[in-house]
């Protein structure tokens, strides 16, 4: 079935377009845009991917779906189907109005696989760039609960609430990172352009000086002299990090050495609770058992740290103990976390009480990031402060001296 590109004009006279029309042929695509009440402007209807409609892709620069985006269409596809509407017709309406290319491609093939009989996890399944297990095991619970128009609205704020805590810790992060790269930029040219006009000056006058401004003038020559080594060993260091940030044993390591930061990691560990209180919450909510809840939970923590521990949770309820006792042995999870868990379980409503920690542990990571953020700036400001002062202060000492020089 060929795919068209199309103009057309609605009763309004409003002119619209799209580039996702299915159909055998040029003419049934004419026919289904007037079937959705849609007159097609007949020279602007044409097949997609031929001569100059043609796409080439790069790899490694295709669009990507983003949070908002997912967050839209699934609040969209459970509005229409608590109205009534078949699910196909739903993913079809979806497919046509997304504005991200790799998301309305792909509910085009979700909505082809469904028509074929798939049910709609199974068709999400193969998409697992897109849809995550925790939005897949969710959707299959709402198919077999009859409930999917419910599971869907709480997978939208999931993903929404998920997206500003995210956000939460990033904007935290990028004022600081701001300031330090500037500041090093300034110190780079300061030591590549400044500093050596002032030790060309010095250096006329024959004289010895002062010990801060050698250290400079020497530290700006080997920058001069070896800048490349100082990228390349920076370029080398990082690709080292991130290759063995890659293996199993360096993702844990780099991870356990996060937690145990003095500031962040602490930061890292209130983000890592709430996230797991959030997912265990709303997957068991939705009626996920509990053993899939939590290795699907594991999977999604983000830290291999706090993956280990709830996966040893999982296997001590396999073997008929409780969750809390190995998330209360593993040391990440603080006692107060435990002790709700512990009283969840004791009381059957570990749902509920999981969306109370998370409730708590949102607004926890709230004020961390203020109190962060409010420590940094003076801190930055006072390293940043001493570093480009000392190095004025460096440079103009011999000035400062010159009346002694001149005298001697």
């Amino acid at each position: 079935m060929a795919i068209f590109v199309w103009e057309g004009r609605t009763a309004q006279g409003r002119v619209i377009k799209g580039d996702n029309l299915e159909a055998p042929s040029l003419e049934a695509a004419l026919t289904r845009l007037r079937e959705q009440r849609i007159r097609p402007i007949t020279n602007k209807v044409r097949e997609k991917g031929k001569g100059l409609e043609k796409e080439i892709s790069i790899p490694g620069f295709g669009e990507t779906v983003s949070t908002k985006d997912l967050s839209l269409a699934t609040r969209q596809l459970a509005t229409m189907i608590d109205a009534g509407l078949p699910i196909v017709q739903c993913l079809d309406i979806l497919g046509q109005q997304s504005e991200n290319k790799l998301l309305r491609n792909t509910l085009t093939t979700v909505r082809k696989d469904v028509e074929g009989g798939c049910t709609l996890a199974d068709a999400l399944r193969k998409h697992p760039k897109i849809f995550d297990d925790l939005y897949i095991n969710m959707v299959e619970a709402g198919e077999a609960g009859g409930i999917l128009n419910t599971i869907l609205n709480r997978i939208a704020l999931f993903i929404e609430k998920a997206n500003r805590l995210k956000k939460k810790v990033k904007g935290a992060m990028i004022y600081p990172c701001a300031i330090v790269g500037v500041a090093v930029l300034v110190v780079a040219v300061l030591m590549i352009f400044v500093i050596p006009v002032f030790a060309e000056l010095y250096g006329s006058m024959g004289k010895a000086l002062p010990a801060p401004t050698q250290i400079c003038i020497n530290i700006s020559n080997w920058f001069v002299a070896y800048w490349y080594l100082l990228i390349a060993g920076g370029v080398g260091i990082f690709m080292s990090i991130s290759f063995y940030y890659k293996t199993p044993a360096g993702h844990m390591q780099i991870d356990g050495l996060l937690l145990r930061m003095p500031i962040i990691g602490d930061l890292l560990r209130k983000v890592a609770v709430a996230r797991f209180a959030q997912n265990m919450s709303l997957l068991l909510s939705s009626g996920v058992p509990i053993l899939d809840g939590l290795a699907i939970t594991g999977r999604t923590a983000g830290n291999k740290v706090v993956e280990r521990a709830i996966m040893e949770s999982r296997i001590s309820i396999s073997k008929g103990n409780t969750v809390a006792e190995p998330l209360r042995e593993s040391k990440i999870f603080p006692p107060l976390v435990c002790q709700m868990v512990a009283v969840g379980e004791s009381t059957g409503g570990l749902d509920a009480m999981l969306k109370k920690v998370a409730e708590l542990y949102e607004e926890e990571v709230d004020d961390a990031v203020n109190n962060l953020t409010a420590m940094m700036e003076p801190m930055i400001m006072v390293v940043l402060g001493v570093v480009l002062g000392g190095l004025v202060v460096a440079m103009y000492l011999p000035i400062f001296q010159m009346g002694s020089l001149v005298g001697d």
